[in-house]
């Protein structure tokens, strides 16, 4: 009988900790991205477009706009993840390739900190970059009118 109390608490360790690491279920903020073509496709199989978020550590405004605009979305289901200009840290590109967060900022040319891309499942950008931080008033009707525009393109190819 004491083992099997244990087991059941090894099992909520590891459900607690998949689940703080897994693709649109990060608590403390934006999960980073892993692996962009299996994230794609989860967001693909949602019917939904992925968002990527290039942040800069330490950076203000990619603060405002993670905490205002992007952590609600991700809670109401959106599937996104961020990559970090200077980061070091792996992942997979489209191809399966190993590349660090940075080698892929600097691949897609982004030079402005936030920027978020909207991808379809083979890393087709769905619609217009938004780059910067913009005005508080206005940021969130962007973003949903770029979502509505990855979401219309996804369905129309």
């Amino acid at each position: 009988m004491p083992a099997r109390r244990v087991d059941l608490g090894r099992r909520s360790c590891v459900a607690a900790a998949l689940w703080t690491v897994a693709p649109w279920g990060h608590a403390a903020g934006l999960p980073p991205a892993r692996n962009l073509a299996a994230e794609a496709d989860l967001a693909h199989g949602r019917g939904q477009p992925l968002l990527v978020m290039v942040s800069l550590h330490g950076c203000v405004y990619c603060e405002r706009v993670r905490r205002s605009e992007l952590i609600p979305r991700l809670q109401a289901g959106q599937p996104m993840v961020q990559v970090d200009m200077r980061s070091a840290q792996m992942l997979l590109d489209w191809q399966g390739r190993d590349v660090s967060h940075d080698d892929l900022v600097r691949r897609w040319k982004v030079v402005i900190a936030p920027t978020v891309l909207f991808f379809s499942r083979t890393g087709r950008e769905l619609a217009e970059r938004m780059e910067g931080a913009y005005s508080r008033d206005f940021y969130g009707a962007y973003l949903d009118e770029r979502l509505d525009q990855s979401r219309q393109r996804l369905v129309s190819r």
